[in-house]
């Protein structure tokens, strides 16, 4: 993105971050909510973002990804269902929400996401190069593209990052953390429309798809 915050990205007069905590604030059986903002943010975050909702509180994220959903955990309350999602998806759907939200109610992990419509290929060679020796072609039905949200059950997703910092296992997915300390987790039928504003190529996508739901 050329060096902007994605997720401070405006889009229909709105950061992408609002657009992306909409869908959680108006669930109701959201108690609180956590926003972790890089360490120089989140000594003086935005007003846009401390006024729009008392249940929202700001944190310091750290190096990581993983790092910045630990911190995230330890400034929530005891709750029996813990979610995170990504600032940078503005498109994701209530009804996603609200599926993931009832599984993890249920007692077990849930990943949104959705089915590979490519032909995926396993590769052999170095990073960043262009040309690949192709190694094998799987059966793509059983793969799967994860988004956020992830949602689980509290003490599961607590326990889950609690273990991985013991055995200094990487958190680059929290679904993963719960699968290696023998969690189930169950993939949920999001919205295909759920991007991730990455590139600059997404941003008039994103504004294209909110127009058309702001208009139905």
């Amino acid at each position: 993105m050329g060096g902007v915050k994605k997720t401070l990205l405006q889009i229909r007069g709105r950061p992408v971050l609002l657009h992306a905590l909409q869908p959680f604030l108006a669930h109701p059986a959201l108690e609180a909510m956590v926003v972790a903002l890089p360490p120089e943010d989140a000594g003086d975050p935005p007003e846009w973002l401390t006024a729009f909702d008392p249940r929202i509180r700001v944190v310091a994220g750290g190096e990581s990804r993983g790092e910045s959903v630990y911190l995230g955990l330890q400034a929530l309350p005891d709750l029996d269902v813990l979610m995170v999602h990504d600032g940078a998806r503005p498109l994701v759907s209530p009804e996603t929400v609200d599926a993931c939200f009832r599984t993890a109610a249920g007692g077990v992990g849930a990943v949104a996401g959705v089915p590979a419509v490519d032909t995926l290929k396993e590769v052999a060679g170095p990073d960043g190069e262009t040309e690949l020796r192709i190694l094998h072609t799987p059966d793509r039905q059983r793969f799967w593209h994860a988004h956020t949200p992830q949602a689980f059950p509290g003490r599961v997703l607590r326990e889950a990052y609690d273990r991985a910092r013991d055995q200094g296992f990487p958190a680059t997915d929290d679904a993963a953390l719960v699968e290696a300390a023998g969690g189930e987790v169950r993939m949920i039928l999001g919205n295909p429309e759920n991007l991730k504003v990455t590139r600059p190529e997404d941003v008039p996508v994103a504004e294209a798809l909110l127009a058309r739901e702001w208009a139905g």
